[in-house]
């Protein structure tokens, strides 16, 4: 049975620069998209996130990027934490699947691993097997 799921993820940039932020939002995506087996056909939208350190570029250009027109994508800017990861991406995949959320599998890379150490080792077993 289909059913309405979300898939997060995240990842670091060592600088304000738009090829850095694009690149790291497109590995993110093919990360997700892989670990998840996510076809656009099913999504309904993508939520991207950028730290207020990270201003140079859309990292939604990253789902333009591996093909996606027809989904909807929207960029945000999360809250200024003073105790927040610096120059972090964060996106959030809305689609339809027959996965369990157990069998959700969210991805943190380049040192976002820290925001979900729980969940890290587990997606990290998953990409190495591929």
């Amino acid at each position: 049975m289909m059913m309405f799921r979300g898939v997060r993820g995240a990842t670091t940039v060592a600088a304000n620069n738009a090829e850095l932020i694009i690149s790291a939002a497109r590995e993110l995506l093919d990360a997700l998209i892989d670990a998840n087996d996510i076809h656009e056909d099913h999504v309904a939208s993508v939520i991207f996130t950028t730290t207020p350190d990270l201003t140079a570029a859309y990292p939604a250009k990253a789902a333009r990027s591996i093909g996606w027109t027809q989904t909807a994508l929207l960029g945000c800017q999360e809250m200024d934490n003073p105790d927040g990861l610096p120059r972090c991406i964060r996106v959030l995949i809305h689609w339809n699947t027959d996965k369990t959320l157990s069998e959700i599998n969210h991805v943190y890379l380049n040192g976002a691993e820290s925001l979900r150490p729980d969940l890290h080792t587990r997606s990290q077993m998953l990409i190495s097997q591929k």
